[in-house]
C-alpha cells in the first residue's frame, strides 16, 4: 500500500510542488490539498491520509492550531509534517510542541522530501537536532523553566540507562547508531525508547526531546 498524503499550503504553487515531487514515487500517492488548516480536520476524517504536510504560517488556522485540532479530535490522527520557509521560527517550535511529528524546510531538496514522507509514515520522528536545540534555547523554557515539563519528567522516574537514552535521542542519533554506543543490541534499545515516551507521554521522539530541554533535563545551548 502507497502511503497517503495530504498537502496544506495556502500557496498553490507550493502545493504543486510537492505533488510533482511525492507523486514521482511509486510508493507515495497524494489523496488530497487544502489551502488552509480551518479545512484538515474534515479532510483527515474522510481521506485518511498516512501524512499530513503542512503549512506552518497560514491566514485562517495555522500549522500550529491544525496541528492541536488533529490530534484533539481524530482517534488516529496521521503524522504530521510542518513545512516552513525559516527554521529558526517560534512557529516552528510552537508545532513542535503542539505534536508535530518533525518540520521540513521549503527549499528542500526532493530527495529530502521523499525521505521525510517515508520516514514519519514508518513512525519515526523527523528530528534535525541542531535546529530543534537552536529552537529550544530561543523559543523554549530551558533550565527548568516549564514547570509542566519538569513535573513530568520527576514523575516519569527514568532508570539510569532510559535517562541515558534520551540523551542520546536529544542529539538525534538512531536505535542503531545508540545501541553502537551503548554496546547493546537494537531491540534492547526500541525497549529502552518506548520506556521513555510511554513515561514521558510522549507521541514520539520529538516530543520526548521538546520535554527533556524544557523540563532542564538538557541544557539546549
Amino acid at each position: 500500500m502507497p502511503v497517503t498524503v495530504l498537502l496544506v499550503d495556502d500557496e498553490p504553487l507550493v502545493r504543486a510542488g510537492l505533488r510533482a515531487v511525492l507523486e514521482a514515487q511509486p510508493d507515495i500517492e497524494v489523496v488530497g490539498e487544502a489551502a488552509d488548516g480551518a479545512a484538515v480536520i474534515p479532510l483527515v476524517r474522510r481521506l485518511r491520509p498516512d501524512v499530513v504536510a503542512m503549512d506552518v504560517r497560514m491566514p485562517l488556522m495555522d500549522g500550529i492550531e491544525a496541528t492541536r485540532a488533529v490530534l484533539r479530535t481524530v482517534a488516529e490522527p496521521p503524522k504530521i509534517i510542518v513545512v516552513t520557509t525559516f527554521e529558526n521560527d517560534e512557529y516552528v517550535y510552537e508545532a513542535l510542541r503542539a505534536g508535530a511529528d518533525g518540520f521540513l524546510l521549503k527549499r528542500a531538496r526532493p530527495a529530502e522530501i521523499v525521505h521525510a514522507v517515508r520516514l514519519v509514515a514508518a513512525g519515526e520522528s523527523l528530528l534535525f537536532p541542531a535546529s530543534v536545540r537552536r529552537l529550544a534555547a530561543e523559543y523554549g523554557d530551558g533550565d527548568g523553566g516549564n514547570r509542566a515539563a519538569r513535573d513530568t519528567m520527576e514523575q516519569a522516574r527514568l532508570t539510569e540507562r532510559e535517562a541515558e537514552v534520551l540523551r542520546l535521542m536529544t542529539r538525534g542519533l538512531s536505535n542503531a547508531e545508540i545501541a553502537g554506543l551503548l554496546v547493546v543490541g537494537t531491540e534492547t534499545v526500541k525497549s529502552h525508547v518506548s520506556a521513555v515516551l510511554a513515561k514521558l507521554g510522549a507521541r514520539d521522539r520529538t516530543q520526548a526531546v521538546i520535554t527533556a530541554y524544557e523540563s532542564g533535563f538538557v541544557a539546549p545551548g
